[in-house]
């Protein structure tokens, strides 16, 4: 019997293509994966990323009937068969919530909004209509309109958004997330997100090359979050690092000590916002 564990997030645990199970710490339970992305393909390139053999690109071509039925078919495991005690352990045996996330960027995925009502579908039909649904995303896309609309069906649906913002500077943005961006386009595309779904910030610090985050990197990331508006964001989702990165930077990239990622959420809630901190 192989069990689920924190720091293992294959997504061939499951032998699916497109939805895969997890333990999640943030979210203390079981959350069932949809990867758009088993190609591999990101249009970023994150340095603590745990995605092997991670190319630049976009998600290939979806096929929904082979989502639906493997999404269909999982749920109906975990609620009514014997996953859970088989593969779960005790005192997790619960769904926390179904994740669009995987091995890139979920929303690069052509048909996204009618992907999010599928699988918005696919959970009400199995009873599971207060499991929230949730888009983990880069929100680099959130300009394009079928987003827009993919936003609108998710909030409908009782779900929210998970917006990754690591860095407040340029050269910030460039080093972690391997793209070159404007903060001020993050901030824009982040306060746009928040008006169409419910959006948590995630944002993962680490120390690179031994050095934790400096003054002026912390300022210019509270920077981005005040112009996004604080008062639209349901919050800070502040994590460390814990599994290994698959990239060729992983020797650069280590934990932080939990005191000092909780010095760094004390910063955040000065500015007002809510932060859930998973060292």
């Amino acid at each position: 019997m192989t069990l689920l564990n924190v720091s293992d997030h294959s997504r061939d645990f499951a032998g699916m293509t497109y939805v895969y199970p997890v333990l999640s710490r943030r979210s203390g339970g079981v959350s069932v994966g949809i990867n758009l992305n088993p190609n591999n393909a990101c249009n970023w390139h994150c340095v603590y990323c745990q995605v092997p053999n991670l190319v630049r690109g976009a998600a290939p071509v979806i096929d929904r009937d082979v989502l639906r039925k493997e999404l269909s078919s999982f749920l109906a495991a975990l609620v009514n068969g014997d996953y859970m005690e088989q593969h779960v352990p005790a005192g997790l045996r619960t769904i926390k919530d179904i994740a669009f996330s995987g091995n890139g960027e979920p929303t690069s995925a052509v048909g996204f909004a009618d992907i999010v009502s599928d699988v918005l579908a696919i959970r009400d039909a199995a009873g599971l209509t207060s499991v929230p649904a949730r888009l983990i995303t880069n929100g680099s896309l959130v300009k394009r309109s079928a987003v827009q609309e993919g936003l609108r069906r998710l909030a409908a649906g009782g779900g929210e958004v998970w917006f990754k913002v690591d860095g407040g500077r340029r050269e910030d943005i460039a080093r972690i997330n391997g793209v070159d961006l404007d903060p001020a386009s993050v901030s824009r595309a982040l306060a746009k997100c928040a008006e169409l779904c419910p959006t948590w910030v995630q944002t993962c610090m680490f120390a690179w090359d031994g050095e934790a985050p400096n003054e002026a990197a912390l300022a210019a990331y509270l920077d981005t979050l005040i112009a996004a508006g604080c008062d639209a964001l349901q919050g800070v989702l502040l994590y460390g690092v814990v599994r290994a990165s698959m990239q060729p930077e992983a020797a650069r990239v280590s934990a932080l000590e939990e005191s000092e990622l909780m010095l760094i959420a004390e910063r955040i809630k000065a500015k007002g916002l809510t932060v859930r901190v998973s060292p």
